[in-house]
This record gives C-alpha cells, sequence and structure tokens, in this order.
C-alpha cells in the first residue's frame, strides 16, 4: 500500500461506519474489495490489519450500529472474509470476537437485516472467502453454518442460492483434500467430520418428501459432479444412486429435468465415463424414461461425448431423431419412404402426442433441431448421423409450414395444421438446412429442394428474418451444387439459378429495406461462393441485378446502402477483375465503379455505407486488382486523403488497414520478404530500393496520415497507426543499424523532427499541425521521414496508447478519493468519471 492510500485509507473507514453519510456507490465499494483481495495476495494480511487498525474499527463500528446500511453490512461481510483467508489474520480477528459476531449466531443471521438479499449474499461470499484453511472450515461447522448454507440454497434470490450452492460444492472438496488421510468407504466413519455433516444433510433432503430440498440436492450434485472429478466423486455417488435412480420413475417428485443435467456432468468426468455397467446403465434408463423434451438435452451432450459406450451413443441419437422421424412417417404414403429409424427407445405414441398438440409440437421440433444443428456444426462428429433421411424431414417440415403438403395421414394433418405460418420453426429448419449441406454424402433431388426454398423466397407471406434464412440456406446449397454426384445437369443448373435470379431481382425492388438489405447479403454470398463458375457468371449478368445493386447505391436506407456498397464492390470481380469479362454495357465500366464508391466515400451522411466503401477498397488492394482499375498510387493517396478527414472512426481505421495492406504490397515488390522476420534480400537493403520506396510513401502521403492518425482521439486508430509505423521502421532500420543510429544520434534532425517528437509526447499533432512556421515537418520528404523513424521513440508511444483511458482514475489512490468525495468528506468535488 502506498503511503498516500495508507493515509487516506482511514477516512474512508470512518466515512462508510458513519451513519449519517450517504451510501457510496455499490460500484466503487466492489472496486474496493477487489483492492482488499489484491493488497491481501500481495503482503502478509495480518501485516496489512495492523499496520491499518482502521479495517477492525470499520468492522466493530458496523457491527456496533442499531440499523447499519444493508449495503455497508454486505460490504462488511465480505472484507472479514478477504481479510480472514489467511490463517494467521483470522486467528486475529477470532481473537477479537470479529468472526463470531459477523458469521455466527449473534450476527445478521436473526436480525430484521437477514432479510435484505445484499446482506445474505455478502455472508455467502465473506464465508467463500474465508474457506481457505483448517480453523475457517471448522469454525462454520461448530457453529451451525452448515444449516444456514443448506438454507440459502433455497433462496428467493437465485444468486444467492446459487452461490450458496457452489460453497456447499466448495467446502466438502476442501474439507476432503485438506483432511483425508487413506481412501474412502461408504462409510461415514472413513470421512472427514465436516464431509460427513454435508453428505448426511444431502442424503436427508433426497429422502425426504419436500419436493423443493431434494431439487436443491440435486442442484448440489449437479454442480459438484461438474466440477469435482476425484475418486472420492464415485464413493460418494454410491451412497446415493439408489436413491437418485428412483426419481425416474416417481413423476410426484418432479425431479426429471435435473436427472437429464446430473446424469450429463457425470458422463463428462473421467470418473464416470470409463466405467462400466451401472452408470451407463442409468443413463439408458433415463434415455428410456424421460420424456422426449427432457431427454433432448441429454442426448445430445452423450453424443458430443467421444468416450461413451456405442449402444448408449446410439440410444441417444435415437431418441435425439424420433420426432424427426415421426415427422417423415406422418407425412408419407404407406412405404413411400423409410423413416429415420429401424427401433424407438421410448413409445412413438408419447412423440406421437406432443406432436399432436398445439402447446407442444413447435417447441419440441425447435428444441430437436437446435440439438441438431449444434452437432452438425462439430468438426468431429462422433456419431454418423442420417443425413439424406434427415434432410427430406426437414423439407417435409418446410412444407408442412408454408401449406405445401397434403399429407396423408391423420397425425399428418393434425401437424399440418398446427404448423401451418410458424415463423420460429420454419427459422430453425432453414438454420439446419444450411449446415446440413456442408455434410458429404446427402443426397437428394434437389429440383424438390431448391422448388421449396424458392417457394419461400417467392411468398409474399414469407417474414424478413424467414427470408433472410431463406437466403442463406440457399446460397449455401448453390455452391454445394458443383459438388454433388445426384446433380450432373448443367441444363439443370442453369434453370435453378435462371428461377432464383427472376425472384431476386423482385425482392431487390421490395419496399420493405430489410428485404432488399438480405437481398444484397444474398447477392454477395452467390459471387463469393459461384464466381469461378461460368453458368453463374452469364446469368447474373443476362439479368437486372447488376443495375439494380447499382440504383440501390442511392438507396434511402444506409444499410441497405452499404450492403450495395459490399455487393457492387464484389460484382467487380466479374464485370471488371476477371480474365474474360464478357461485353458488357458502358455503365459497369471499371472507372464509374470507383468514382461512383468514392463520392459515397466522400459524401455520404452516414457511417455504414462509407465503412463498407472502404473494407470493399482493402479487399480489392489485397487481392491486387487496384492496379487494373489506375495507378495504385494514386488510389491510395486519393482513399486516405478523404478517410483522414472521415468523422468516423472506423473509416479512419480502414484507412489505415489500406495503408498498411499497400506498404506491404510495396515492400514485397521492391525485394523485402513477405515475413517480417525473414532476413533482408540484399536488393532490399540497398539504398536505391529503400529509397525508392520511401518516395512512393511519401508521394502516396502515407507519413502525413500515420503520424496525425498516432494522436487521434479514438485510441485503437493511434495504436493501429503506431503498429504500422514500427512495421515500417523495421523495414528500413533492421535492429542493429537502429541501434547504432538512436546511440549516435543526427545532428541534422532539425527542430522539425524535434518538434514532431515533442508533439507526439503531448498527444496534439491533430489539433497543432504545424503550417508556415518554421517547425513546419515535411511529410513528403523521404529523407526527413527515414529520419524520423529512426529518431521518434515510438516503443514508448505503443505503452502509452496500450494504456487503458482511465489508468490514473483506476488507482487505488484515485479510488480512496472518490469515495471521500461521494460521502461529502472532501471539501472540493474530486470524483472521477467511470
Amino acid at each position: 500500500m502506498t503511503r498516500e492510500c495508507g493515509l487516506l485509507l482511514p477516512r474512508v473507514c470512518a466515512a462508510l461506519a458513519d451513519p449519517r453519510q450517504p451510501g457510496s456507490d455499490d460500484t466503487c465499494l466492489e472496486k474496493l474489495l477487489d483492492w482488499f483481495g489484491d493488497l491481501s495476495e500481495a503482503e502478509p494480511t495480518l501485516k496489512l490489519v495492523q499496520d491499518n487498525p482502521c479495517l477492525t474499527e470499520l468492522i466493530t463500528s458496523v457491527l456496533a450500529l442499531p440499523e447499519p446500511s444493508p449495503s455497508i453490512l454486505s460490504f462488511t461481510l465480505r472484507l472479514a472474509g478477504i481479510l480472514a483467508a489467511s490463517e494467521n489474520c483470522f486467528q486475529h480477528l477470532q481473537q477479537e470476537k470479529l468472526l463470531v459476531r459477523l458469521f455466527g449466531e449473534d450476527g445478521p443471521l436473526n436480525s430484521a437485516l437477514w432479510e435484505d438479499a445484499s446482506v445474505r449474499s455478502g455472508w455467502v461470499e465473506g464465508v467463500r472467502s474465508m474457506m481457505r484453511h483448517q480453523p475457517a472450515l471448522h469454525f462454520l461447522c461448530s457453529g451451525g453454518g452448515i444449516d444456514v448454507i443448506f438454507t440459502l440454497q433455497g433462496d428467493p434470490s437465485l444468486f444467492v442460492a446459487s452461490a450458496a450452492s457452489r460453497l456447499l460444492v466448495h467446502m466438502l472438496a476442501f474439507s476432503l483434500e485438506s483432511e483425508m488421510t487413506k481412501p474412502l468407504s461408504v462409510k461415514d466413519c472413513d470421512w472427514p467430520v465436516c464431509a460427513q455433516m454435508i453428505i448426511k444433510r444431502i442424503e436427508d433432503s433426497l429422502q425426504s418428501s419436500s419436493v423443493s430440498r431434494i431439487k436443491q440436492s440435486l442442484k448440489l450434485l449437479t454442480n459438484l459432479f461438474g466440477s469435482c472429478h476425484a475418486p472420492w466423486t464415485e464413493v460418494l455417488w454410491l451412497g446415493v444412486a439408489k436413491q437418485v435412480e428412483s426419481f425416474l420413475m416417481e413423476e410426484s417428485v418432479q425431479a426429471q429435468p435435473m436427472l437429464a443435467d446430473l446424469l450429463l456432468n457425470m458422463a463428462r468426468s473421467p470418473v464416470f465415463c470409463d466405467t462400466e455397467g451401472s452408470f451407463w446403465a442409468l443413463v439408458t434408463s433415463a434415455l428410456e424414461h424421460l420424456t422426449p423434451v427432457q431427454a433432448g438435452p441429454l442426448a445430445v451432450g452423450i453424443l458430443r461425448l467421444h468416450k461413451c459406450p456405442q449402444d448408449v451413443r446410439i440410444q441417444a441419437l435415437t431418441v435425439l431423431l424420433q420426432p424427426m422421424d415421426c415427422i417423415l412417417r406422418a407425412a408419407s404414403q404407406p412405404l413411400e419412404y423409410a423413416g429415420l429409424l429401424d427401433e424407438s427407445v421410448t413409445d412413438p405414441a408419447t412423440v406421437e402426442s406432443l406432436l399432436s398438440s398445439k402447446s407442444s409440437c413447435a417447441s419440441l421440433l425447435c428444441q430437436t433441431l437446435g440439438h441438431l444443428e449444434e452437432l452438425l456444426s462439430l468438426i468431429h462428429l462422433p456419431v454418423d448421423l442420417p443425413c439424406t433421411s434427415l434432410l427430406r424431414s426437414l423439407m417435409t417440415i418446410l412444407q408442412f409450414c408454408n401449406g405445401l403438403l397434403i399429407p396423408a395421414s391423420p397425425l399428418g394433418s393434425k401437424i399440418s395444421q398446427i404448423l401451418i405460418g410458424c415463423f420460429r420453426l420454419q427459422r430453425s429448419a432453414l438454420d439446419v438446412l444450411a449446415v446440413l449441406s456442408e455434410r458429404k454424402g446427402c443426397e437428394t433431388p434437389v429440383e424438390s429442394l431448391f422448388d421449396i426454398l424458392l417457394t419461400y423466397l417467392e411468398s409474399p407471406n414469407t417474414s424478413p428474418t424467414v427470408l433472410k434464412k431463406s437466403f442463406q440456406a440457399t446460397s449455401k446449397w448453390l455452391v454445394c451444387l458443383p459438388e454433388m454426384s445426384c446433380f450432373y445437369s448443367q441444363w439443370q443448373t442453369k434453370k435453378i439459378l435462371q428461377d432464383i435470379f427472376v425472384v431476386l431481382q423482385k425482392r431487390l425492388c421490395s419496399p420493405s429495406w430489410e428485404v432488399r438489405d438480405s437481398s444484397l447479403e444474398f447477392l454477395t454470398m452467390l459471387i463469393k461462393g459461384l464466381r469461378d463458375q461460368d453458368e453463374f457468371r452469364q446469368t447474373l449478368l443476362s439479368s437486372e441485378v447488376p443495375r439494380l445493386t447499382e440504383d440501390l447505391l442511392e438507396d434511402p436506407e444506409s444499410y441497405v446502402r452499404a450492403s450495395a456498397v459490399t455487393a457492387a464492390g464484389h460484382l467487380t470481380f466479374i464485370t471488371c477483375f476477371a480474365p474474360q469479362s464478357p461485353v458488357i454495357e458502358n455503365q459497369y465500366n471499371k472507372e464509374n465503379t470507383v468514382a461512383k464508391l468514392q463520392e459515397i466515400l466522400s459524401t455520404d451522411p452516414e457511417g455504414f455505407p462509407r465503412r463498407a466503401v472502404i473494407s470493399i477498397f482493402t479487399k480489392w488492394l489485397r487481392q491486387g486488382y487496384t492496379g487494373l482499375l489506375q495507378d495504385t498510387e494514386q488510389f491510395v493517396s486519393r482513399v486516405i486523403q478523404i478517410a483522414e478527414s472521415d468523422l468516423d472512426w472506423e473509416v479512419r481505421l480502414g484507412g489505415l488497414e489500406l495503408v498498411e495492406v499497400f506498404c506491404v504490397q510495396t515492400l514485397c515488390r521492391l525485394g523485402r520478404p513477405k515475413c517480417p522476420y525473414a532476413p533482408f534480400s540484399s536488393a532490399f537493403t540497398s539504398s536505391v530500393r529503400q529509397n525508392e520506396s520511401l518516395q512512393i510513401f511519401c508521394r502516396a502521403k502515407l507519413f502525413g496520415f500515420l503520424f496525425c492518425s498516432l494522436c487521434d482521439c479514438d485510441r485503437p486508430v493511434g495504436q493501429r497507426a503506431c503498429d504500422i509505423l514500427l512495421a515500417l521502421r523495421s523495414s528500413f532500420y533492421p535492429s542493429n543499424t537502429l541501434k547504432d543510429f538512436q546511440e549516435t544520434g543526427d545532428s541534422s534532425a532539425g527542430h522539425g523532427i524535434a518538434w514532431l517528437q515533442r508533439t507526439l509526447r503531448q498527444g496534439s499533432l491533430a489539433q497543432s499541425f504545424p503550417t508556415g512556421s518554421g517547425n513546419e515537418v515535411d511529410f513528403q520528404d523521404p529523407e526527413s521521414m527515414l529520419l524520423a523513424l529512426g529518431t521518434i521513440d515510438l516503443e514508448e508511444l505503443h505503452d502509452d496508447l496500450n494504456k487503458s483511458s482511465d489508468h490514473v482514475e483506476k488507482s487505488p489512490q484515485s479510488l480512496l478519493q472518490d469515495i471521500l468525495a461521494t460521502v461529502g468528506t472532501v471539501e472540493e468535488n474530486e470524483a472521477d468519471c467511470y
């Protein structure tokens, strides 16, 4: 602790304990506790308390108040817990009789203040902090603290209840790890005293008739097996397994949903996942007896495991796919399609009943689809999914939802009536459909799939969100078409593309800005994935889509203009940059495209379109296409002159990214290796090559932009500029030559560079740019810029820029001053803004 903080702390403690003062801000109190926690880690806590008696005086004063503020009492409880985490300090506070008055029966436990959730929370957090040594554990167990914590598991405050459950887990694990001297058995006498007390209460709760107590203990066991993977957890489980298993059959207890979480945590534990027999038999029983809604999370969790018996994995997959199997069978003519499953784990009538109910049909299918999307998104799927049948069931759901399917069974008719127009299910099905496109071996009649997707794209009843999902799924399946063995007809490909572009033309003219925006995003996705396909390029350029995209550059909605910029930028890869671009109308030529985008960058009143332009320009430059447009050097210079005066910091940051790409390409072209750590080639280290690159950068006016950005009011801009300058310096000054240069100095540095160094340290270059004075810096002079790179301490600037903007205000001294100012004990208001 610094001397300044040591002088302020007594006044802060006195102010906090003074009931006449207004309560301090909770955020300040949290920061104060964090500071005390750091102090207790950095130095002996007993010494901290002895050197600062105001801390114990604060605790004593708060306990002496007849009605202390709940927030101050909670703070005091947590502070005492932090201090008591040290065994020596714990003994000291015990001798002062402070801990028993805070955490014992004579403390807040039996006062009216206990009704406040913040006090109960402070009590739990204080106990958790001190629970680092045996004396604290025995103090709590002997003083009735275990009963209090078990009671708090049912606290109306979910925060308090959750903290109490985690505290019991910690105490049980700490008791066993610190007191255990030999391997455990199921007998009570082998367990440490505190562990025995906790386990006895768990067993009593599980055997009680109180549903709430049973659920609390199941939650406690779930937390325990999720965080503790020691061998003793198996011994603990053997003592409660039969009672837990009985809850699968007892519907009156209503504990089945919690059993799924419990078993899943146990299955993830190395203690249980390698065992054979009883545990996995219980998992199998749970998959069989839990309802489909309850068993779904357990099934998908098991399918994600890499260590699991194969028969259990197959059963979990069967449970997960049962609703999709039911959908497929309900919609098909007899024997038209086989279902997804050969046999069911649970009674099929249960699933059929849920799908026949309006209250449960959509929710069950959405849950199932969410689980399937989670599995399909895994890179390595531990189980093989029947992708073709799954695709058919997804197509069936989408047809049910828009009324395209006439079911052949009474169940199918009922499901169709329930699902028609269900946007939530449409979104879920389209999400899974999109992910399924990435799976190999998914054979299906592609025309049927695209017929369904086109219906969604065309329908005026399709909501904007569903339309966006439809676009995403369509684009992914279109990209996969060339790779699908079931689809080999070039004519079919062209027909599908023509139908899609007809729909896209209509959607680009929609009165809804969300639809126009989604349509442009769809176009961009198609170009990214299909621009090398001849059929796609021909179909696109023969449609009205390029013209409509250009028109939308002037859309009244800024989001649409931004998406139009992105789409137009990608269109140039086909209309301008393709090796054999078809002959197209003059309005799509290169110069017009660049001029329009530069005009948007200069004049658009909203930031989104301008950000999109700078992003497209950078993409062009990175892929080497700007040379086909015009002189790259002039192009970059013109763009950064516009970007550096933009009020949007993201545009300025984008301008710096453009500069970085240009610098790397220029240096590589002139002989510098692409890897910044590779040795320099002799071609580049020659002064001729260095001068050439410097002249290019100066002509493009890069250095003025970079140095000015160092003092940008938005730190990310300054940080990026500094990174680029450091990279440039390493290109022109290898580490050995830079050291020699800095040691010898250069008397010809001049007033300009010296002024630049001073100004950068003050952070005011942008406001004090020299014009016409003797200090003027010529940012277009290669010699001056080479000198500036070698002279200016860029590392110091880099460190300053990486400091948080409130690093001074976050200091402990400033925090203490804030608290004093808040409670009115400082004459001048010195409060910092957080």
